[in-house]
């Protein structure tokens, strides 16, 4: 059994975290901290918790944490994942993994220096949709894909409860950071390619200028599929996917969520030929597993930190290019 400390106990760890990890069966949260103690000793108490402190440090020195998963504020996930790392403790680090990819590079060289596990909590990698859209791709259900289209928003832009959301130097962009890297890292996981060049047009911030409110994102894939992404704090709650091959089409309306059962289709000549409804309820909780697994050397976790260094290389991309106008080169991570 993997015992966890999550550092930075917020509304995250709440609403996600915490049900995923009722649910696995490997590992479980024996610490929490929380930037005031009295607080996290309340969120200790009321969910059980054995440990509670004021700092990721002190979680990291406890000898009841075996994985540390850092769900701080972007702007902290860098010292945070440093200093597990200098307690040598693997880490399972929140989306998106740093500010931008000079951070995550050094999280990823010092992880690989001290030779510890370093994930990052890309989580729809865990889901059943997102499994079974990968298959039918792979298997070539719908022919060369030519399309693949991605989309994620929520009415976020007033009063929700991550205030540090809106602050461009805690949460380093707007939706294109928040969750359009979860679009991103699903289209790279379901094509099994990746992004070489992207071009991104932002829906400007009235409230917040120095963030953007909304975006459109083209990426190009190295094998030709042209990925669009929308992310927007303005729209109503939806998560649709869609990819459209040489010989069918697989979509469904509602794929990135982890409450309600999600129907996906596959569609072959203008005629539905298979249809499934999923469910992604124990998401989180295969998350946390896997990540237990590939502690005990069972299995290599799905989403290491190369994964999130990559997908850090687009958002950077994705920033330039709305400064620029222009379609800008995504670097490769180096992968040992």
């Amino acid at each position: 059994m993997i015992r966890f400390g999550i550092a930075g106990f917020g509304l995250h760890a709440v609403k996600r975290l915490m049900p995923g990890f009722a649910l696995a069966r490997n590992c479980r949260v024996t610490a929490l901290c929380r930037r005031d103690l009295v607080k996290a000793q309340e969120s200790a108490r009321q969910y059980n918790i054995p440990q509670a402190f004021a700092s990721t440090a002190e979680l990291c020195r406890s000898s009841e944490v075996d994985a540390v998963f850092v769900a701080t504020p972007n702007s902290v996930h860098l010292a945070d994942v440093l200093t597990a790392i200098d307690a040598g403790k693997p880490i399972l680090c929140e989306k998106p993994m740093g500010i931008n990819a000079a951070e995550c590079r050094l999280m990823v060289e010092a992880a690989r220096q001290a030779n510890l596990p370093l994930g990052v909590a890309q989580v729809f990698r865990f889901e059943e949709t997102t499994a079974w859209l990968r298959e039918r791709v792979a298997t070539g259900q719908i022919g060369t894909p030519i399309f693949a289209r991605a989309e994620f928003s929520f009415p976020g832009a007033r009063h929700h409860d991550r205030v540090w959301m809106h602050d461009k130097k805690i949460a380093g962009g707007g939706p294109v950071a928040d969750i359009g890297v979860h679009c991103i890292d699903t289209l790279r996981y379901i094509l099994q390619d990746e992004v070489m060049r992207v071009s991104a047009r932002a829906i400007p911030n009235k409230s917040v200028p120095d963030i953007e409110a909304g975006a459109a994102l083209i990426l190009e894939f190295s094998r030709g599929t042209v990925g669009t992404v929308q992310c927007s704090f303005l729209a109503e709650y939806r998560t649709p996917l869609e990819f459209v091959g040489e010989s069918g089409v697989l979509r469904s309306e509602d794929c990135l969520n982890v409450e309600r059962p999600v129907t996906l289709e596959l569609r072959q000549g203008g005629t539905t030929v298979e249809t499934a409804t999923v469910s992604n309820q124990l998401a989180y909780a295969r998350q946390v597993d896997a990540f237990a697994a590939a502690m005990e050397g069972k299995a290599a976790f799905p989403a290491p930190g190369e994964q999130g260094w990559q997908n850090q290389e687009i958002l950077d991309a994705a920033y330039r290019s709305m400064q620029s106008g222009k379609m800008e080169d995504v670097p490769r991570v180096p992968v040992t």
